[in-house]
């Protein structure tokens, strides 16, 4: 069963599982996380997700939220981007008051 924990602000944590691998595939598991930039955490949950999707699409069943699919992917296409750098300090914004500017 599946443990969920709370986070300091009092948040529920998405639920966590324990897996134990063989060697052969926890080794082909971390090689797959490099090559894609990923944890190895968040690979296997891109596995699992697209494993489980691949079978309820051969099966015919649907029970999956499409809602978490579009969700998820979003997530992953973000993930994919390069991250881009600011070119310079980010400006301070002043506000003045109406009297200020007389």
């Amino acid at each position: 069963m599946a443990t969920r924990q709370n986070s300091t602000n009092g948040k529920p944590k998405s639920p966590r599982i324990q897996v134990v691998l063989p060697e052969l595939i926890c080794e082909q598991l971390t090689n797959l996380a490099n090559n894609e930039s990923r944890t190895v955490s968040n690979m296997a949950k891109v596995l699992i997700q697209e494993g489980i999707k691949k079978y309820f699409e051969k099966e015919g069943n649907f029970l999956v939220a499409k809602n978490n699919l579009n969700t998820d992917e979003f997530r992953d296409e973000l993930e994919k981007q390069s991250i881009k750098r600011l070119k310079k300090a980010p400006q301070r914004i002043r506000y003045y008051r109406k009297s200020d500017l007389r």
